[in-house]
């Protein structure tokens, strides 16, 4: 099945183009319709516990940070996880930094940007890397997708770029259809690591019946409503478009959870070809005993044979074992699968 980005026009952005959201909705539709949808919205986010405040999910592992603490008789003792990334990738880490860790086959080109870089300048570093629309831009430091824009033309990059209020990356767009996260760990002095845990991402995507708006595609799925007041900022108007009938297309082009990607748990997928393929790579990073790697394939088969993949990003000590969030899962068997790592 193909499925095709929808990409979204930057011209809107200054004009007072309507914007789709939970209030206008409510308007446009009705009170008691728009209170059935807020109550349906409330029920799944209280029923599906991926949704509850992070300090909430995560209360148990304090204790468990406690006690690691009180043993190695330091507060900040997972730095020493990746001694040669600032705070063992815990917090405040440099992802250029991180990449220049790693071989620069294993992941896309990427070039830094400094905040105060003109447009002009901007693509003249491109030009001369190499890089082309589109492509990927992100914070330098930052956590769980945010400010990360896909970049489809100079008018796009103008508007990131009087956006952003922090140094920033411009990456080569990886167009590969699969992307997971694989949690990989090895103890210091040992050859071999192992892969504790992989999740498979579903992206934000939408099929056309030919009569149905973007919009009304989104309200059918719970997961991609909550996700309605971004789909407005980024697509305006285009969300009342009708898709063809049979056309698959991609609202959120990269796997973050908060930007309505659905985890589910891969673990199954790490058989010993998988984990020789991921320790070869590992094991060429300096230092690098645990972390989670993001990356884009295009199979598993031609992943484990060292093929065909990229590593969009290398999430150090501060990562998530992030197929936890498996709707599958209750909220005991993640506790109890984090207290594994």
């Amino acid at each position: 099945m193909q499925v095709k980005s929808f990409d979204y026009n930057v011209s809107h952005i200054n004009t007072n183009e309507h914007y789709y959201t939970s209030s206008s909705i409510k308007k446009e539709r009705g009170y008691f319709f728009s209170w059935l949808k807020t109550a349906k919205l409330t029920i799944y986010k209280w029923t599906h516990w991926e949704y509850y405040p992070f300090q909430l999910v995560y209360l148990p592992m304090y204790l468990v940070w406690l006690y690691y603490s009180i043993k190695a008789r330091s507060l900040f003792f997972f730095a020493a996880s990746n001694p040669l990334i600032k705070n063992g990738g815990f917090l405040m880490e440099s992802k250029k930094s991180i990449y220049d860790l790693m071989p620069t086959t294993v992941y896309p080109n990427t070039l830094f940007v400094k905040t105060e870089s003109t447009v002009d300048g901007v693509l003249q570093k491109m030009n001369s890397v190499n890089l082309s629309f589109p492509v990927i831009a992100k914070p330098d430091v930052g956590m769980r997708g945010m400010a990360v824009k896909k970049i489809n033309s100079i008018a796009e990059l103008q508007h990131y770029i009087s956006t952003i209020t922090a140094d920033y990356l411009i990456q080569e767009f990886i167009d590969l259809p699969q992307e997971a996260g694989i949690f990989y760990v090895r103890i210091p002095g040992e050859t071999k690591g192992k892969i504790t845990g992989i999740v498979a991402k579903e992206f934000m995507t939408v099929t056309g019946d030919g009569k149905s708006s973007v919009l009304d595609l989104v309200e059918r799925n719970p997961r991609y409503l909550l996700q309605l007041d971004a789909l407005s900022k980024i697509y305006g108007s285009r969300l009342s478009e009708i898709i063809p009938k049979g056309q698959t297309v991609n609202l959120i082009p990269y796997g973050n959870h908060c930007r309505g990607t659905k985890f589910i748990d891969a673990t199954g997928w790490a058989s010993k070809k998988l984990n020789d393929a991921i320790d070869d790579v590992c094991l060429q990073i300096p230092q690098f005993y645990y972390g989670r790697l993001d990356l884009k394939f295009n199979s598993i088969e031609e992943l484990e044979e060292g093929k065909s993949f990229s590593i969009i990003e290398l999430n150090a000590a501060g990562s998530e074992p992030t197929h936890i969030y498996d709707p599958a899962f209750s909220l005991f068997c993640m506790e109890r699968n984090c207290k594994t790592f």
